[in-house]
């Protein structure tokens, strides 16, 4: 992801173009981000990057989880919001799956 931001440093564009790829309904770790990123020791960089992330419609941070599966804070406010988003994208995963490929088809949710 190429935002053209000059406000952007590189490690930024680098964490966000990575969680860009974090598919509907799934989340990752902040040590998955930083290691797909080549820079793993570098987890409280990729948490403070996603703090300030200015594009939330476009890069979904909210999709980033602590190792130990809790949900963290949503732009610096731990306020319930993350993990709605969470539960209301796993949600319409999981009907997309059930109209679109029937009752029977795998419930992969992540």
């Amino acid at each position: 992801m190429d935002t053209g931001n000059p406000r952007l440093t590189a490690f930024q564009r680098e964490v966000f173009r990575v969680v860009t790829e974090i598919p509907f309904g799934e989340t990752r770790t902040y040590a998955w981000v930083a290691a797909k990123i080549g820079k793993p020791k570098a987890v409280r960089a990729v948490g403070q990057a996603l703090r300030r992330n200015p594009y939330p419609l476009l890069v979904p941070c909210h999709r980033v989880v602590h190792t130990n599966g809790s949900v963290g804070a949503y732009f610096g406010r731990k306020d319930g919001r993350k993990e709605e988003l969470i539960r209301l994208e796993r949600e319409l995963q999981e009907a997309f799956v059930r109209i679109f490929l029937g009752q029977n088809a795998p419930r992969k949710v992540r």
